[in-house]
C-alpha cells in the first residue's frame, strides 16, 4: 500500500475525532468533573436578586452590621447590639462550594447577641456564608466567604 497525502489526512482525522471522544466520553463517566450548581432552583433565585440586593443596602445603612470571629469553639457570629434581642429572627446558610453535602442552615434563635456554630459543623476550606434576617419587619441580608 501507497501512503500518499489522502491517506495521511484520513488517519489525521481518525486520530482527531479519537482524540475528542476520548475527551468528551472521559467527562461524562468520571465523577471528578461532576460539577453542580450552589443551590437546585438557581434560575428561580435569580429572579429574586433585587430582593437580596434591597436587603444588602438595609444591612448596610445600620449603624453596626454584623461580624464574625474565629475562636477555638467555633465561628462566633455577632449581631448588632443596638437591635433588641427578641426582634431579630431569620435563617442563615452556610455553602461549601467544593461539595454540597457539607452545606447546611440553620435557623437564627438567639439568647444573646452572640451565634456560635460549632468547630465540629466547619471543616477547613472556603465557606460562602448568607445570613437572611428579620429585626421589626424589616429584611437584612449579610454575605460573606470565608477560609476556615
Amino acid at each position: 500500500m501507497r501512503f500518499n497525502w489522502g491517506t495521511g489526512i484520513v488517519i489525521a482525522f481518525v486520530l482527531f475525532i479519537s482524540f475528542i471522544m476520548y475527551f468528551v466520553i472521559n467527562m461524562n463517566i468520571n465523577k471528578k468533573y461532576d460539577h453542580d450548581l450552589v443551590v437546585e432552583d438557581y434560575y428561580a433565585q435569580e429572579l429574586l436578586y433585587q430582593n437580596d440586593i434591597n436587603k444588602e443596602e438595609n444591612a448596610k445603612n445600620l449603624s453596626q452590621n454584623l461580624s464574625l470571629e474565629q475562636t477555638e469553639e467555633g465561628l462566633l457570629i455577632k449581631f448588632p447590639e443596638t437591635l433588641e434581642l427578641a426582634e431579630i429572627s431569620g435563617k442563615m446558610f452556610l455553602y461549601r462550594p467544593s461539595n454540597k453535602q457539607f452545606d447546611f442552615e440553620i435557623d437564627i434563635s438567639l439568647s444573646d447577641y452572640h451565634l456560635l456554630i460549632p468547630d465540629k459543623r466547619l471543616l477547613d476550606g472556603r465557606w460562602n456564608i448568607k445570613i437572611d434576617w428579620k429585626h421589626k419587619g424589616q429584611d437584612y441580608l449579610y454575605k460573606t466567604k470565608i477560609s476556615y
